[in-house]
Formats: structure tokens, C-alpha cells, sequence
């Protein structure tokens, strides 16, 4: 099936033959659906916290923050073009809907209007208009949603970059430094990094802190071959093999590189305005508090083990009752052990009021244990659809994270991945059908054998910027 060339095009990535022939395989057995047992829901998965609790949980943070070392983690990879799609469709296509009448309705309402205005001539027609939003004056349909103007402040405008560093500020930081790690296309870090040289010094004096900012792409180890329709290698017209990016699963590897001893996580476009900031800044700081609380118990009970003390039913009760980990009767000390001894995430779960994304589970695994994933839809089969309809909440994509060991050690993120998940999609090149495979999700098998505690967030630490006209919602004006 493959030539010496092709094996040495492999390599070059940094791939091995076995694992192309692996992927190769998985397109033609397919994924086998993730054995979810129900949905989660509060009082059987997802906390919620009392008032007391959210007061503990946040003090508890703010004492020991000034002797963490934090970190921001940013997804920020890919062009906006989803973000402006229909705009392309109405440029490209004539395909004017009302998402386009009311983008030329409320035209001022965007921040990015008096950047855009440069560009616009009297007389100048609709689709001129909309042809300069992506294509030519702004060229936001080339750009990454991180360089799209978002907000409008007496003081300028901001792009989510900069809301990012605001949030880092008021919740990563260590009173010192804030710490923030973007990940990026190699084709757009010229951009971000000059935004930060106009601007990142602003907002350390706003703040009085330094920011600590880098930059990271994925692997191309980690892309993943093309095929077409019959599961045989595609190859472009000069006879190469085609690897595509593997989706935002492949970023386990680039959060594994980070040493920090907490890390938040959250999309480049789930940002808001100043004025309506205050419930994501508290609710990160009680997502850590968290984070700590149950870390520091966790890690008693693995001093404890490792020391010979018989403490196995009390951790086996430990990550029933607080860990969401609910491990088979006469479970051996080692599986207790083992489930025990691995990385920790407390996510935030907003209640389901019809946003798209994955939603809280639980499942069962290979080892007999129940516990907590967060599922997309196409994960589960078709006898089991109905529990993602019973969802009471949902993915907003709000992690925090603790990835080292008690005795300070960092565990390696890519040996808790589920490599029996993933996705399969149909796409296109050079107006040719193939088929295309993603890795499991960051916050889906990436992570599924994380202990993971769902924590419910209000619905206000949510402003997803999904396509433009989202811009237009209150969440996101002055």
C-alpha cells in the first residue's frame, strides 16, 4: 500500500507506518460508540454549589494563588471562516438571507464598524459592504477569530486576545505575572504577536502585572491521512499522501508541554464585556478552589497509601462520593490506586437552554468504573440518542485542570487519552470526496480518563461568538 517515498513522507512528520495503518484501519471499522450509561444532572454528576460552598470554594483559591503557578490555555488555532459563512455564501453564491439583512441593519453596532468604515465609499452597495468585512478591508474572513474586533470601550476597542489577557489578569494571575498560552496556526502568530507588541504593555500598566504570553502550533505528528471513499490512501494530483490537522484532540500534546500547578481552559471566543464579567471571574476561582480542595484530599490518601496505611475503602468512597468515580464492588486496592493517582479536572456545566456542544455523561469503561465524560452526539449510537435529549446541561468548554502529581511531578497527559474514540467526516480537496479522521476532543477522549467533576456555572460565564452576528447580542455590547 505504501511506497518507500510514502514511508519517507510519513516520517518526515513524525509519524511511524503503524500508526497511518492504524488510522487507516479505524476508517474502516469505524469508532464504536462510547458506552454512556445516562446523562448527568445535578445531585447525580453536576454539583451545585451552595452559597457557603461557592464562598469556601473561592477563598480557598484566593489564599493559595499567590503561590500557584497558574496558566491560561487558549485553543485559538483556525480561521474565522464558519464565523462568516453565510457572509461568503451572500459575496460568493448571491445567497442573501436574513442573517445578512440584519448584519447591514446594524452595521454601527459592531465594534469593528469604524475600522470597517475606512473601507466603505458613498453609494457603496450591500454586498461591497459585506466583501469588505472578509475579503478586502478587514479580511476577517482570512483572519483568526482571536484578531476580529469584539468589543467597543470609551477607552478603544478590544479583539479577544486582549479580553483574554483581562481575564488572565483578574483570575491566572499571582498578583505578579500572568501566564497565557495560545495555541495557533503558524500562518496567523505574526498576527498575534504584533497585536501583543501594541498593545499587551496597556494592559500591564492597567493591571500592574506582567504577562507572561507564548505560543505553540499543532504537530504535524499528530495529523491524521486522508482516504477516499473506499478506505484506500488519497493522494493529491502529484502522487502525495494528504494528512489533515486532527482536530483540537491533538492539542493534548501541546497542554502536556505546560508545567503549571493549575490550568484554566477556554475557547478564544467565549469572551464578554467588562461590565458583565463578574460571574466568569468568580466562577473561575471556584472552579480552582475546587480544584484544590479535592486535589489536597486526593493527594493525603496517595501519601497514605504509598506509605502502607490501609486506606483503601476510604479512597474507594472518596471517589464514589467526591470524584464521580464509582469503581466496580471488591474493586482490587490497585484499581483504587490507579483511579486514584491520575490528573484532575473540575469543569463547568451551564444549564441547557439549546446551545450547540457536548454534554455531560456518565460511562462506563473497560476497567467496570463509572464515570464523568463530556459526550458529543455523534459519540453515541443511535439506542442511546434519547439520553443526550434528556441533557440537562451542557459543554461550555470550562476547564481547570490539575496535571501533576503529589509529589509535584507531572503526569503525562497523553497516557489518559481514550484512542478507541474519535470522528470520521466526509470532506474535499481539489474537488475530490475523501474521507477525514479527528482525534477525540481535548475535553472529550482526550481527556476521558481524567477524574472529572462537573460543577454547575451560571448561564452568564457563557458568550460563545459562534458566527458574526452573535457580535449583536447584549453579552457583547457596551
Amino acid at each position: 500500500m505504501f511506497t518507500p517515498n510514502d514511508i519517507a513522507q510519513i516520517e518526515a512528520r513524525g509519524l511511524s507506518l503503524a500508526e497511518v495503518e492504524r488510522q487507516i484501519e479505524n476508517f474502516r471499522q469505524g469508532f464504536p460508540s462510547l458506552p454512556v450509561v445516562r446523562a448527568a444532572s445535578v445531585g447525580d454528576g453536576i454539583k451545585r454549589l451552595d452559597d457557603e460552598e461557592l464562598k469556601a470554594a473561592e477563598a480557598l483559591y484566593e489564599e493559595a494563588r499567590g503561590e500557584l503557578k497558574t496558566i491560561k490555555f487558549v485553543p485559538a488555532s483556525g480561521a474565522a471562516t464558519r464565523m462568516f459563512k453565510e457572509l461568503f455564501e451572500y459575496v460568493n453564491d448571491d445567497k442573501r438571507t436574513p442573517g445578512i439583512d440584519k448584519l447591514i441593519a446594524d452595521l454601527e453596532k459592531f465594534a469593528f464598524f469604524p475600522e470597517l468604515a475606512k473601507y466603505l465609499k458613498p453609494q457603496i452597495d450591500d454586498k461591497d459592504v459585506v466583501r469588505n468585512i472578509i475579503i478586502d478591508g478587514l479580511a476577517y474572513g482570512s483572519k483568526p477569530k482571536g484578531l476580529v474586533t469584539f468589543h467597543a470601550y470609551k477607552q478603544g476597542a478590544r479583539k479577544p486576545v486582549e479580553e483574554h489577557l483581562v481575564e488572565a489578569a483578574l483570575y491566572a494571575s499571582d498578583g505578579q505575572r500572568a501566564t497565557i498560552h495560545f495555541t495557533v496556526s503558524p500562518e496567523h502568530q505574526e498576527g498575534f504577536e504584533a497585536l501583543l507588541k501594541e498593545r499587551q504593555s496597556y494592559y500591564e500598566e492597567q493591571f500592574n502585572i506582567k504577562f507572561d504570553v507564548s505560543f505553540s502550533q499543532q504537530s504535524p505528528a499528530t495529523d491524521t491521512i486522508a482516504v477516499n471513499l473506499d478506505n484506500t490512501p488519497f493522494r493529491t494530483d502529484d502522487g502525495q499522501l494528504l494528512f489533515r490537522p486532527a482536530g483540537h484532540g491533538a492539542l493534548i500534546a501541546n497542554l502536556d508541554k505546560l508545567e503549571g500547578d493549575i490550568i484554566f481552559v477556554k475557547n478564544i471566543d467565549n469572551v464578554t464585556t467588562d461590565a458583565r464579567k463578574a460571574d466568569t471571574i468568580t466562577y473561575k476561582r471556584v472552579l480552582a478552589g475546587e480544584l484544590l480542595r479535592l486535589q489536597r484530599r486526593s493527594f493525603d490518601l496517595l501519601r497514605r497509601l504509598d506509605a502502607g496505611e490501609d486506606v483503601t475503602a476510604e479512597a474507594a468512597e472518596f471517589l464514589r462520593t467526591e470524584l464521580c468515580c464509582k469503581l466496580p464492588e471488591a474493586a482490587s486496592e490497585e484499581l483504587v490506586r490507579q483511579s486514584l493517582d491520575r490528573p484532575i479536572r473540575v469543569c463547568g456545566m451551564v444549564k441547557n437552554e439549546g446551545e450547540p456542544g457536548g454534554g455531560p455523561f456518565w460511562v462506563r469503561d473497560d476497567e467496570g468504573r463509572e464515570q464523568l465524560q463530556i459526550a458529543e452526539s455523534s459519540q453515541i449510537c443511535k439506542e442511546d440518542i434519547h439520553l443526550m435529549k434528556e441533557a440537562t446541561h451542557f459543554n461550555p468548554v470550562d476547564l481547570v485542570c490539575g496535571v501533576k502529581r503529589y509529589d509535584g511531578t507531572k503526569y503525562d497527559l497523553t497516557k489518559y487519552t481514550d484512542p478507541k474514540t474519535g470522528f470520521i467526516s466526509q470532506k474535499s480537496a481539489g474537488g475530490r470526496e475523501l474521507r477525514a479522521q479527528e482525534l477525540p476532543g481535548l475535553w472529550n477522549g482526550a481527556m476521558a480518563n481524567w477524574n472529572t467533576i462537573f460543577v454547575e456555572v451560571p448561564v452568564t460565564t457563557f458568550s460563545p461568538v459562534k458566527v458574526v452576528q452573535d457580535l449583536l447580542r447584549n453579552e457583547h455590547q457596551r
